[in-house]
């Protein structure tokens, strides 16, 4: 049986403005960020070393709370 695709998230933390990145139903924090980009850098990584997926979840402007795959 083949395995299932990893599906990152990546979403800004209401607490503290951290950017942080989960897989897909999980709770615990994989890594957290600063900035958007460096997020989403460090995502797109881990998504092309385990032929996996990003979602993002924006955070602000007509986006706000849709998520978008990379």
């Amino acid at each position: 049986m083949a395995d299932a695709k990893k599906v990152y998230h990546v979403s800004k933390r209401a607490e503290d403005n951290k950017w942080v990145i989960k897989f897909a139903g999980g709770e615990k924090v994989i890594k957290l960020f600063n900035t958007k980009a460096e997020a989403l850098e460090y995502a797109d990584k881990l998504a092309a070393n385990q032929d996996g997926t990003v979602l993002f979840h924006a955070s602000k402007g007509e986006k706000k709370g849709k998520i978008q795959k990379r």
